[in-house]
């Protein structure tokens, strides 16, 4: 089976320089399988790109290489990591974005070199590529650099219960369809409560009329806030870290 390489980036797709990560990849590994995962996240936004992560990088064969990168820090002192974690690799930038590999027991991270000639604006191209393909050869982790001290991690953070007994979490994202996810995990019954309203909790989004607001267990999960055939985000005006109650 040909090595599977991933790619996640906030670059898009208008100015080459997924084209430029591809061609380093190829060229060392000419019969790789190449995918795009996303080159759509907003830029800069770790956070989006961490729960990104999270979805995906498990649901790939053993043995896959993940690249993901949003890297408003390129150039500075943060680090670079390469990750063996559940039998696959992930490289990128050590500012939270890999976080769902780092928290996975046994997970193993090394602080990749900055090569002298590698552009200080795209590590993309001059040292996650090459790393990737390194690691699609068959190179151990631990040989492409040091052991990684105090690798950032970032989680989602944990609803609470109210004196009255509600859960009490809030809005982590919004997709692009304008649902509104929540850290909230989805249960049976209940009531969901946001800026004041009150929303039934449906299992589809069939069984809302157009335009109707509820909410429901979405893939991950975690209960989304929708709007059926529109946009909960700009409905109810909610964005991320927006309070929601489940009662």
């Amino acid at each position: 089976m040909p090595p599977i390489i991933t790619l996640l980036t906030d670059f898009g797709t208008a100015d080459g320089y997924v084209g430029e990560m591809k061609g380093v990849l190829l060229s060392e590994l000419p019969g790789a399988t190449v995918v795009d995962i996303s080159h759509d996240l907003i830029a800069h936004d770790v956070e989006i790109g961490r729960l990104t992560v999270a979805r995906y990088w498990r649901r790939f064969p053993p043995g896959t290489v993940h690249i993901a990168i949003v890297d408003p820090g390129v150039g500075s002192p943060r680090a670079a990591l390469a990750i063996e974690s559940d039998e696959r690799f992930l490289v990128g930038p050590d500012n939270g974005l890999l976080s769902p590999a780092l928290l996975i027991g046994g997970a193993r991270a090394v602080t990749l070199s900055i090569p002298p000639h590698a552009s200080s604006t795209f590590h993309g191209r001059d040292v996650f590529a090459p790393a990737a393909a390194s690691l699609a050869q068959g190179v151990e982790v631990d040989a492409l650099g040091s052991p990684a001290q105090d690798p950032i991690i970032r989680r989602t953070p944990e609803p609470h219960r109210d004196a009255s007994g509600d859960l009490v979490g809030e809005a982590i994202a919004v997709d692009r369809f304008g649902n509104v996810i929540t850290n909230l995990v989805g249960m049976r019954g209940g009531r969901i409560v946001v800026g004041g309203r009150e929303i039934p909790l449906r299992r589809t989004y069939a069984e809302l009329e157009s335009g109707g607001i509820g909410a429901v267990v979405g893939s991950t999960g975690l209960i989304e806030i929708v709007v059926r055939e529109g946009r909960a985000s700009d409905v109810l005006s909610l964005s991320r870290g927006a309070r929601v109650i489940l009662r």
